[in-house]
């Protein structure tokens, strides 16, 4: 009896020893996402993290083995609630958490002052920020992994120029870091474009009532406005501007271009609101269809502005691990200055500073309440 006894304790710690080195075999990468994952923007937030969580998946499939252990990817998001506090609390969770690598912020109000912390704890950033002061503040292993302000508000700009024939427009923005950003760059182009600027109004990323602003900017008869912000005030803004009768269209950024504003807005975004955004269009990309198509399989719905961005960033990170042998970010960080990657929305390739080299434009207008996109620059 004894040696039965003994025999099947023997058993169970080779069992648990044999587990243990299993465990042992396995590294286990964190990445992080910091997002709104509550209040107005949350439809973007929750896209983003899908995004993100379609890409880990896949990369477990692949039991990537780095340093001759495979790694486990685990994905851990945080909502910033598009707030600057929060979003530096996040921030700091992160880095005390040993989360090296995190995906976001969306905001560019948060991943502005984020990205101290970030590069302070030797976390690697890849954001979706537009603003162009996101990329300036010199920290290194900090990728914007799509279109800057620069590039999306000039493209409008230039837009409403060559292919809208106005020579009027106003400017509204939301005072945001990305609103006043965005807002700031298609001023300039369209001054150089020639364009007239009959009106500058503000509001707030939180106001419904824009009937003030509208009135005010229908007097100077503007051919088209202008929109720095996003789309839970653009879809009312569209609305109020059909029921006040102010001419010409709607024009905005990337967040613009989100589905959301169609369903927010209804009937009253066709063929008024006119938005770029960075990327491809998704349905001529070589593997966009595909993507949709998985995406909608494993979310249940279709993917919004940014979820191809952040999954072909998280395997182009996962890529970057086994071509460096390395989970360190600086290691990664090198082979990422110097890999040309191409994934779903664009072929990634980045200059010294973070920002994509060719980061490619889509302008969009709304039919049935959805965006369709018009042409890729």
């Amino acid at each position: 009896m004894k040696s039965k006894a003994n025999m099947v304790s023997f058993l169970g710690l080779v069992a648990i020893a044999i587990a243990g080195q299993a465990q042992a075999q396995e590294q286990v990468v964190k990445i992080g996402h910091s997002g709104p994952l509550s209040g107005p923007n949350a439809f973007a937030g929750k896209d983003n993290e899908n995004g993100v969580r379609l890409a880990v998946e896949e990369l477990n499939a692949k039991k990537l083995v780095v340093g001759g252990k495979t790694l486990k990817f685990e994905m851990v998001s945080e909502d910033d609630q598009c707030d600057a506090k929060t979003g530096v609390s996040v921030a700091q969770k992160f880095v005390d958490d040993g989360v090296k690598y995190v995906m976001g912020p969306y905001c560019s109000g948060v991943a502005i002052p984020a990205s101290r912390i970030y590069s302070e704890g030797g976390t690697m950033v890849s954001t979706v920020g537009t603003n162009p002061k996101v990329t300036q503040g010199g920290y290194k292993n900090l990728y914007r992994i799509i279109a800057s302000d620069n590039q999306i508000g000039s493209s409008m700009a230039v837009y409403a120029a060559k292919v809208l024939k106005v020579t009027k427009v106003g400017v509204i923005d939301d005072r945001t870091a990305f609103g006043q950003g965005l807002a700031e760059e298609f001023t300039k182009e369209a001054k150089k474009q020639g364009l007239t600027v009959v009106g500058q109004e503000f509001t707030t990323d939180k106001a419904v009532d824009f009937t003030a602003i509208l009135t005010n900017m229908k007097a100077k008869a503007p051919e088209a406005i202008f929109f720095g912000g996003y789309a839970p005030q653009a879809a009312p803004m569209a609305r109020q501007m059909k029921q006040l009768a102010v001419p010409g269209k709607l024009l905005g950024g990337d967040t613009v271009c989100s589905p959301a504003t169609g369903k927010l807005g209804g009937d009253a975004v066709n063929d008024l609101v006119f938005c770029a955004q960075g990327g491809s269009i998704l349905e001529k990309a070589q593997s966009g269809p595909a993507f949709k198509e998985k995406f909608k399989k494993r979310f249940n719905v279709d993917p919004d502005a940014y979820a191809a961005s952040y999954y072909d960033q998280v395997l182009l990170i996962g890529e970057s691990m086994k071509k460096a042998n390395s989970i360190d970010p600086d290691k990664v960080g090198a082979e990422l200055y110097k890999t040309t990657y191409k994934g779903v929305a664009a072929t990634y390739s980045y200059d010294d500073k973070g920002n994509m080299k060719q980061a490619p434009i889509t302008v969009f207008t709304f039919k049935n309440a959805a965006p369709v996109p018009l042409a890729s620059y």
